[in-house]
Order: C-alpha cells, then sequence, then structure tokens
C-alpha cells in the first residue's frame, strides 16, 4: 500500500518536473524567435549566416509545435530546442559583433573607434 503512494507521488513529481521543464523550453524558443524578429536583416548576410527569413521561420514553427498538440511533439520539440541553441550558441553572437540590433546598433562605434 505504501508502496504504491509512494510511487503515485514520484509520478506526480516527475509530471511536475516535466511540465516545468517543457515551459521552459518553450520561453526559450520564444526568446529566440523574438531576438530573430528584431535583428536587421542585413546583420545576417554581414553575419555570413542563413537569412532572417528562414531562422524566423524555422523558430516560429518550432513555437507552434511547442503550443500546438501534434502526433509527432517529441521528436519535433527536440528539433526546435537543437535550432533554438544553435541560433543562441552560434548565429546570435556573429549579429551581435556586426551590431545586428535594429535602431543604431548594440556597439557605439563613432568614425575613430568606441564612444
Amino acid at each position: 500500500m505504501e508502496l504504491a503512494m509512494a510511487d503515485g507521488l514520484l509520478t506526480a513529481k516527475f509530471g511536475e518536473v516535466m511540465t516545468w521543464l517543457f515551459l521552459g523550453i518553450l520561453l526559450l524558443k520564444v526568446f529566440c524567435l523574438f531576438d530573430a524578429a528584431f535583428r536587421r536583416e542585413d546583420a545576417f548576410r554581414a553575419a555570413d549566416k542563413q537569412k532572417k527569413s528562414f531562422w524566423l521561420i524555422l523558430l516560429g514553427v518550432a513555437v507552434v509545435v511547442d503550443v500546438l498538440p501534434t502526433g509527432l511533439g517529441l521528436m519535433l520539440m527536440l528539433a526546435g530546442l537543437v535550432a533554438a541553441i544553435v541560433y543562441l550558441v552560434d548565429v546570435r553572437p556573429a549579429l551581435k559583433q556586426v551590431g545586428g540590433r535594429r535602431g543604431g546598433g548594440g556597439t557605439h562605434m563613432g568614425p575613430y573607434g568606441p564612444w
């Protein structure tokens, strides 16, 4: 009897942890999507990365897959997670280096260097 209760409690805790994990993954993908949306198109070309539209479609599909229930949910969720991680560790730093933020760029460069 006690073993069954402990098993039920463990299952409930596992479900709670998985819910928080999936929510964190969704928030990561949403962050990447919004970050890509607010980068300049020419920064993607200057950083020698895929087009902005490619990343917006890829990350947008990743967010939609997480929000809507689909038959291939876990497999597509993991593929979207890989895309978001690639954006975070490869594309985003390259865009920041070339000043790919809309509205003046992230670096304050004057004619003779930073100010």
